[in-house]
């Protein structure tokens, strides 16, 4: 499987602006060259091997919700089209089909914007510790997984590394200022409830999901990065959906279980990956891409 898997980019002459978890980023002068590559990462830790396809499954499914959402609000896409791509990207097209795009420079905003419909993750248990998440009490009764009565807004710190910080409103607010909180925050909303009620009728629960916002050197309010992907979102089957619980979801979820079950220490060197977690975890990944866009991969 490691031959259909690209792990790192290196574009001769041009400059890498830089390389996350998952992401290469070039800067191309007025705009930027996103790369998805096939990296996964678990307990913010960059796993040895990757997951084929998993660069072009996440770029294909934050195309389709970018285009779905436009007239929620602008985002960052300029082009995904290899072949409109400047000459200097000519000799690396096959490697930068399907899983590439050139968007708009934007700074963005340092916070996380978090939107949950369900109580799950980090959520349900500060739900459970204080009966509120990022400040907004919820009523008692609830139990993991169960359906909140509207979507909330819970942003969080946009860590370096590490884990991300749940912070309150009056925090979100002191971080991206008071002129563009509350607009974020109703466009977060918007675009979940949008996404959901069409995940819905494809058999996908969103149970919650994060965004990022930035903007444009005319000062002009888009959405970056990536969009209601299995790395940014939690997606849940509807057929296997049961409150009370953990719930089966398309992402990573059997690497950490795998990594659980090994008693990996969660600090280096990173296991190998099995070839059957390889395979569970791209079957996934891959089911919510087709669920989603009506449409195979190729």
């Amino acid at each position: 499987m490691a031959d259909d898997v690209l792990l790192k980019t290196d574009l001769k002459g041009l400059t890498l602006k830089g390389r996350g978890k998952v992401r290469d980023i070039y800067d191309l002068g007025d705009s930027l060259l996103i790369i998805a590559t096939d990296r996964i990462s678990a307990f913010d830790y960059i796993m040895p091997n990757g997951i084929p396809d998993k660069g072009k499954i996440l770029n294909g499914l934050s195309l389709f919700w970018f285009d779905f959402t436009k007239d929620i609000i602008k985002n960052h896409i300029m082009t995904s089209d290899v072949s409109a791509y400047p000459r200097e990207l000519e000799q690396y097209r096959n490697m930068l089909r399907g899983r590439s795009m050139i968007v708009t420079k934007a700074k963005p905003f340092a916070a996380e914007c978090v939107v949950r419909g369900y109580l799950s993750g980090s959520g349900w248990k500060e739900y459970r510790e204080t009966g509120r998440i990022c400040g907004i009490s919820i009523k008692p009764g609830f139990v993991e997984s169960d359906k909140l009565p509207e979507p909330i807004f819970t942003p969080s710190t946009k860590a370096a590394a590490g884990h991300d910080e749940n912070i309150d409103l009056k925090r979100f607010e002191e971080v991206v200022g008071k002129k563009y909180a509350s607009s974020i925050i109703e466009r977060t909303i918007s675009i979940y409830r949008k996404a959901y009620e069409y995940a819905y009728t494809r058999g996908i629960i969103i149970s919650d999901t994060k965004f990022e916002f930035g903007l444009t050197g005319k000062g002009e309010l888009i959405i970056i990065d990536e969009m209601l992907t299995p790395d940014s979102s939690r997606f849940w089957s509807i057929a296997d959906y049961r409150p009370g619980g953990p719930q089966k979801s398309f992402d990573k979820q059997f690497l950490r279980d795998w990594l659980e079950s090994i008693h990996w220490n969660k600090k280096p060197p990173t296991p190998v990956l099995p070839d059957e977690i390889v395979k569970k975890t791209r079957e996934k990944y891959l089911e919510a891409y087709v669920r989603i866009t009506g449409r195979d991969l190729q």
